[in-house]
C-alpha cells in the first residue's frame, strides 16, 4: 500500500514539474509561428488592432488567396443585393400545354427547393404537362471555371444557370453492384443511374459532379421530372432545350426559400466553388445587359466593383471561388475586405474554440487564412497568404499568436506600426 502511495505521489511531482515545461514548449511554437511566416519570401501577413498595424510583413505582395477569395465574392453580393435577396427562376406553360423552366443562376435549387416548386405549381393549376423545356440562356454555353479541374469531386462541379443539388448527383451502389436511392428526398434519374454504373467501383453512399453543363442541364429535367410525378402530376413528352419567348409572361416565378445570408453562410462554411462561381456571375448582370453572361464579364465587373469600392490597383480577379491561380490579391487588399465584412462577420465559421472566425484557403502549395482574431475580447482583422508549401497548421497557428499573447512580436516592415 505504501509502495502505492509512493508511486501516485511521485507522479504527481512529475505532472507538477513537467506541466511548466510542456506549457513553455507549447508557448514556444506559437511564437515560432509568426517568426516562421516573417521568414519566408513568398508568404505575406497583417493584423491590425483597434485600427492600428501591428503586424505586417510583405502586406502589399500581390499572391494567390484561394478560397479566400470568397470573401470578396460574399462582400461583393451583400453590397448588390442585400442579405435578404432572393434568386429566382421563371416557370412558363405554352399552348401545347409544355412546361418552360428559364434559369437564373440560383446556387440552392435542392431536392427539398424543387418539392417546393411543385407544390406552388399544382396550387396555380397545374395537372398535366406534355413535355418539359429548359432554358439556360442566361449564361453562355460552354462556361470555363479558370482553375477548375476534370474530376468526379463536387468541388469541381459544372457552372449552369439551371442547377439542381450544386450540379452533383447522391448516389449510392451495394454490394451487390445494385444501383439504389442515396437520399430519400432525391429520386433516382437515367443520369444519376448512369453515373454510378459508369463512375463508382466500389460500394457506398458517394456524391459526384456532373462533369458537363449538357449533362447537368438534362439532370435538371429529370429531377424536375421526377418531383413532379411524385406529387401526381402527369408528365408526358421529353425533356429539350430552348429559349423562351421574351414577351412571355410566367406562368409562376419562385423565389428560393432561403435568402442570401443563408446562401452565403453555406457557401463559407462548406468552401462551395459551386455557389462562389454562380455568384460571381450573375454580378455581371449589368454589364451582360441581356446578353448571356460569360466568365470574361463577371471578371470585368468584379474588377471595376473592386476599383470602386477599395481603389485597388496590381490586383487581378478570374473568378469568384479561388480556383484561379491567376486571380491576386494582397495581404493589404485582402485586410480592406475583412475590415468591410465585419458586419457580417457572424457568417464565418469559428475556430480554436471561438478565439478565431476566418476563411480558409488551400490549393496546392498555397495557404492562406482571413477573418477576425479575438484578442481580450475584441475582433480584431488580420489576413495570411501563403504561397509555398507549408504544413497545415501554420496558418492557424499564426492566428491563435495573434490571440493569446498581450504583447505581440514585432514584426512590421510598415511605416504606419
Amino acid at each position: 500500500m505504501r509502495l502505492k502511495y509512493a508511486a501516485i505521489s511521485l507522479l504527481l511531482t512529475l505532472a507538477l514539474v513537467a506541466t511548466p515545461a510542456m506549457a513553455k514548449k507549447k508557448q514556444k511554437k506559437q511564437v515560432d509561428a509568426l517568426h516562421t511566416l516573417a521568414g519566408m519570401s513568398n508568404a505575406s501577413m497583417i493584423m491590425e488592432e483597434n485600427g492600428k498595424t501591428r503586424i505586417s510583413k510583405r502586406a502589399d505582395v500581390p499572391r494567390v488567396p484561394a478560397s479566400t477569395m470568397k470573401l470578396v465574392t460574399a462582400l461583393a453580393a451583400i453590397e448588390r443585393w442585400g442579405l435578404k435577396h432572393r434568386f429566382h427562376t421563371d416557370f412558363y406553360v405554352d399552348k401545347q400545354n409544355k412546361l418552360w423552366i428559364k434559369g437564373y443562376g440560383d446556387p440552392f435549387l435542392v431536392s427539398e427547393e424543387l418539392a417546393l416548386i411543385v407544390t406552388a405549381l399544382k396550387g396555380k393549376g397545374l395537372k398535366q404537362i406534355n413535355g418539359i423545356v429548359l432554358d439556360g440562356s442566361y449564361y453562355a454555353p460552354n462556361l470555363v471555371i479558370d482553375g477548375r479541374s476534370q474530376t468526379d469531386n463536387p468541388y469541381d462541379a459544372p457552372i449552369t444557370a439551371l442547377a439542381a443539388n450544386f450540379n452533383t448527383a447522391a448516389i449510392k451502389k451495394t454490394k451487390k453492384r445494385e444501383v439504389v436511392i442515396s437520399d430519400k428526398r432525391t429520386p433516382l434519374t437515367p443520369i444519376s443511374i448512369e453515373l454510378t454504373k459508369t463512375k463508382i467501383r466500389k460500394h457506398g453512399n458517394w456524391r459526384v459532379n456532373l462533369g458537363t453543363g449538357k449533362r447537368a442541364e438534362r439532370y435538371f429535367g429529370e429531377l424536375f421530372s421526377a418531383k413532379l410525378k411524385e406529387q401526381g402530376v402527369k408528365v408526358r413528352g421529353e425533356i429539350t432545350t430552348g429559349k423562351v419567348n421574351r414577351h412571355w409572361k410566367p406562368y409562376y416565378s419562385h423565389k428560393n426559400s432561403r435568402d442570401l445570408e443563408k446562401v452565403l453562410k453555406s457557401m463559407l462554411y462548406s468552401s462551395s466553388n459551386f455557389i462562389a462561381n454562380q455568384l460571381f456571375l450573375q454580378f455581371a448582370e449589368r454589364e451582360a445587359n441581356g446578353r448571356p453572361i460569360t466568365m470574361a464579364m463577371a471578371s470585368r465587373a468584379m474588377m471595376k466593383w473592386s476599383k470602386n469600392r477599395f481603389h485597388w490597383n496590381d490586383y487581378s480577379i478570374l473568378e469568384g471561388s479561388g480556383l484561379s491561380r491567376g486571380t491576386k490579391l494582397s495581404a493589404r487588399q485582402m485586410m480592406q475586405v475583412v475590415k468591410a465584412f465585419t458586419p457580417y462577420r457572424f457568417l464565418l465559421r469559428t475556430f480554436k474554440k471561438g478565439k478565431v472566425m476566418a476563411k480558409t484557403g488551400t490549393l496546392k502549395g498555397v495557404s492562406c487564412y482571413a477573418g477576425f482574431v479575438n484578442r481580450q475580447g475584441k475582433w480584431q482583422p488580420f489576413c495570411v497568404l501563403i504561397n509555398q508549401s507549408v504544413g497545415g497548421n501554420l496558418r492557424k497557428d499564426a492566428a491563435l499568436q495573434m490571440t493569446s499573447h498581450k504583447k505581440l512580436p514585432a514584426i512590421c516592415d510598415d511605416p504606419s506600426c
